[in-house]
């Protein structure tokens, strides 16, 4: 008989480490192998893309970002995903947006306002001294019947805890002080290679685009800046990808896509885009965006109207009155609104110290703005800069007709 003598472990795999290794990833192989099984019986079978023949015999690339074909080796796995990210504008770490906020200088006013609270079927009046306001004898003026009153004042005084004011005319009246929002939109140093918003409100991501995904670690606050890198459509509504595994769906955020050119009609390089479904104003110069942020136009049926106009008059100061309904029930009267740039008819663009609700539906077809928006705004435009209102969902109404003889604030 023949004695053959199996050689030790060490002659057939003289690397134990590697052959251990080797193991571990045919092990790995064959689990994935079968997941993938698993799941084709019950979800359709992908498309495969055709193996090219330069690809067989090739290595995977390290993980990294090819935009180019590597040639030498396979960009699959991480890269493919990291590639992925990179032709949306996405970087690890992410590449921080090329924007500032304005000074906050121009969000000084050198104003006092102030709101008239009236009780349904009241009037306010101007008295001539604080005793008169107080007892509400001897009145001066009466103001018309109506909803939305804001003065502006010079001093207060208080009685009973009730705050009285007086305008520069020494006359008083019962009114209560009110501040206004401090929030700037951004100012652009370049072009931004992708898009960017504003979130609404304080709030956590999905991890996935659906409202029944679980939430994010991640804490957003009101008016925060992010970028966005992907969107899609899920659940009735667009859901935005702001960082890897964390999604904002649209009814929380508010969205400005960089223009690539001017709108068609416009003959310089300066215009004023306002967004309508967004909710947002982009300011553009010499080919670039240079200045974007929320705004809040008109609610429905006091329409913001859609069309190419042209800035007509410029007023650092305006009152603004009027009435909508039937009877002048719903009279208004805004005293001293800031920084107002018209441009169709009686609508303006403005700043508004009345609501902070900016990146809503809240006007009668102006477009309000913060006050140092609204300022930054009006040192930048020119009479006879162009300003393109348009509304990608469709739904304002365009006819002309619908929109004349309306006024506006």
């Amino acid at each position: 008989f023949l004695l053959i003598r199996r050689p030790p472990r060490s002659t057939l795999f003289p690397n134990t480490t590697l052959f251990r290794s080797l193991s571990v990833v045919i092990a790995c192989l064959a689990v994935l192998s079968a997941v993938s099984i698993a799941s084709a019986q019950d979800e359709p079978t992908p498309e495969i893309p055709e193996v090219k023949d330069s690809y067989e015999g090739k290595p995977l690339c390290m993980p990294g970002v090819y935009l180019i074909d590597p040639v030498d080796c396979l960009p699959m796995g991480p890269s493919m995903t990291l590639t992925h990210w990179a032709r949306k504008g996405m970087t690890l770490p992410l590449r921080p947006l090329p924007a500032s906020h304005p000074d906050p200088s121009y969000t000084l006013l050198d104003r006092n306002y102030a709101k008239i609270n009236l009780l349904p079927g009241t009037q306010a009046s101007w008295y001539p001294n604080l005793e008169s306001a107080v007892a509400g004898w001897g009145a001066l003026s009466t103001l018309p019947p109506g909803e939305t009153f804001f003065i502006t004042y010079e001093n207060v005084a208080y009685y009973e805890n009730n705050p009285y004011l007086s305008n520069e005319r020494g006359e008083w009246i019962r009114a209560s002080p009110t501040t206004f929002s401090n929030y700037q939109g951004l100012i652009f140093k370049q072009q931004p290679v992708n898009d960017f918003g504003w979130v609404l409100d304080n709030l956590s991501p999905r991890k996935e685009p659906s409202v029944n995904a679980p939430l994010s670690s991640a804490t957003l606050a009101k008016h925060e800046v992010v970028q966005v890198f992907d969107s899609v459509e899920a659940e009735g509504t667009t859901w935005y990808m702001i960082r890897p595994g964390q999604w904002v769906d649209r009814t929380k955020i508010r969205v400005v896509s960089p223009m690539l050119e001017a709108p068609e009609g416009v003959d310089s390089d300066r215009w004023i885009d306002i967004n309508l479904y967004e909710q947002t104003l982009s300011v553009y110069e010499d080919g670039r965006l240079i200045f974007a942020t929320l705004a809040a136009t008109g609610f429905e049926p006091y329409f913001t109207q859609p069309g190419l106009f042209q800035v007509r008059e410029k007023k650092e100061f305006e009152t603004m009155t009027g009435a909508f309904a039937t009877g002048k029930a719903d009279y208004y009267m805004l005293e001293d609104v800031p920084w107002t740039i018209y441009y169709d008819g009686p609508r303006a663009m403005h700043g508004a110290y009345w609501h902070v609700n900016f990146g809503y539906e809240v006007s009668h077809g102006c477009v309000n703005l913060s006050i140092g928006d609204a300022h930054w705004l009006y040192d930048w435009a020119n009479v006879g800069d162009w300003v393109y209102v348009h509304d990608p969902s469709g739904q304002t109404p365009t006819d002309a007709e619908f929109y004349k003889g309306s006024a506006a604030f």
